[in-house]
């Protein structure tokens, strides 16, 4: 049988309710959570990587880093077909989409979740596993990078993100749709990415900050960034990209202080573009030197920004690297 890793981090998958503290806390080990389904021992020969019990908001950048090291250790030796990591939804994207940044082997890995513990009718974690083992032992996941599998549904690290904060469908990949299935009887892929970007830098900068727009917005997050020492600064901005004027002199000393400044839009669906002239507007923005995040999310484009300045800090490389790649 094939061997596949499974690198465990935690998340709801591995929780159960405690009637000492009235709530779900982290509970299940990796072994503990696989024979809960017999079955799952049937697909692969799974090989056990037990990295923490971590819930979603617990993994900072560092520990997703981590992971990412782990996982392009294991997945080099010559008896690993693929890799499936577990990990809390709540973060789950933003740790797959750093994975899939640095994905550099052909052999396929799949990050899962739950919405619901074990504790609850209805886990969802035996079935989402079953569906990544299934994904990452495909043929045609083979120099694809790392999928989201969740709720029997195959997405695109880069393009996935949590809609729901509780429903079991709750990842979708809003612009484009999903890559494929997991059905009772095959793996079925309806589509490939034309172009998957690879960043594989040595570290990554954790000092990159997301600041989100709304009416009435101002400048004093900005400028808190600046000068608490960032390194990066992603806005979340409205519509196509675009901020309120109070906004634009704290972004224009920023970048004045050579930090680079991403734009991305709080929209669930579409790409930001310079169509508007307005101040504040993507055009603004543009002229302004103000990177664009195509249709990568701010969660997004602040992971892919952290890696970018562990890669470079050269201005004319952290824009090509940040702007590269289909939107």
């Amino acid at each position: 049988m094939p061997r596949v890793l499974i690198l465990f981090t935690g998340g709801t998958i591995g929780m159960r309710y405690d009637p000492a503290v009235g709530a779900a806390v982290p509970a299940l080990s990796a072994r503990e959570l696989l024979e809960h389904d017999p079955a799952l021992q049937s697909l692969a020969e799974l090989d056990i990587y037990e990295y923490g019990q971590y819930p979603g908001p617990h993994m900072s950048l560092e520990r997703i880093w981590e992971v990412s090291e782990i996982l392009r250790r294991e997945l080099a030796r010559s008896d690993i077909a693929g890799a499936v990591v577990t990990h809390g939804t709540d973060t789950l994207e933003e740790t797959a989409y750093l994975l899939d940044l640095r994905h550099t082997s052909p052999k396929p890995a799949a990050v899962v979740g739950a919405m619901r513990t074990v504790s609850e009718p209805g886990f969802d974690g035996p079935a989402n596993l079953s569906a990544a083992i299934r994904t990452v032992l495909s043929p045609q996941a083979r120099g694809q990078g790392v999928f989201v599998v969740l709720n029997q549904m195959i997405h695109a690290a880069s393009e996935a993100t949590k809609t729901d904060t509780h429903q079991l469908e709750t990842f979708q990949s809003p612009v484009f749709g999903p890559l494929g299935l997991v059905d009772v009887d095959r793996v079925i892929f309806g589509r490939r990415l034309i172009d998957r970007v690879v960043i594989d830098g040595p570290r990554i900068e954790t000092r990159v900050d997301l600041v989100t727009m709304c009416a009435g917005a101002d400048g004093r997050f900005i400028d808190f960034a600046r000068e608490s020492g960032a390194r990066g600064i992603v806005i979340e901005g409205t519509g196509r990209g675009n901020v309120t004027p109070e906004a634009v002199p704290a972004i224009q000393r920023a970048i004045d202080a050579g930090i680079p400044v991403v734009i991305a839009t709080r929209c669930a669906h579409g790409r930001v573009l310079d169509i508007y002239g307005y101040e504040g507007s993507g055009h603004d923005l543009r002229q302004r030197g103000v990177l664009f995040a195509g249709t990568l999310n701010a969660a997004k484009a602040r992971i892919r920004l952290a890696v970018i300045l562990g890669k470079t800090q050269d201005p004319g490389e952290v824009r090509a690297l940040m702007e590269c790649g289909a939107y």
